[in-house]
């Protein structure tokens, strides 16, 4: 199975609200990042246990840690939780700044340094959404 036959698997197995909502923020992450890398990520280690949510991942960028090690990773993910849906806006260096820019005008939501987690897109606004995956992407096109 390859990753876009993943990625419908996973949208396609939540209970339909869910469904709906990540169909249209998968849409949204393609307009965003039209041609991007896509990424599907199981949740599974190598022992095949479960040890985190699967996350479907957009676009690309290079970690730098500081001992000079680099790594490969997405740009923005998504995943389903118990309550709603998490989007994660990875590589921002100032972990307040989605919280401060973004968090009065993004409606009921749980902003913390990378991660933006509501129960469903009529509780946000989707415009206020997008501005902050367009920043993530811009912010990580430059390192």
């Amino acid at each position: 199975m390859n990753v876009q036959e993943q990625i419908q698997e996973y949208i396609t197995s939540q209970p339909e609200q869910k469904r709906s909502d990540m169909q249209e923020l998968h849409h949204l992450a393609l307009k965003v990042l039209p041609g991007c890398k896509l990424w599907f990520d199981n949740g599974k280690n190598s022992e095949n246990k479960t040890v985190s949510n699967p996350n479907i991942g957009y676009g690309f960028y290079t970690i730098k840690y500081a001992d000079g090690k680099t790594r490969d990773f997405f740009q923005i993910g998504m995943s389903a939780n118990k309550t709603g849906i998490s989007i994660y806006i990875l590589g921002i260096r100032d972990k307040a700044y989605l919280a401060q820019t973004f968090g009065k005008e993004l409606g009921k939501a749980s902003v913390t340094g990378y991660c933006i987690k509501f129960k469903t897109l009529k509780d946000i606004n989707i415009n206020i959404l997008e501005a902050a995956i367009r920043y993530g992407v811009e912010a990580t096109s430059e390192n």
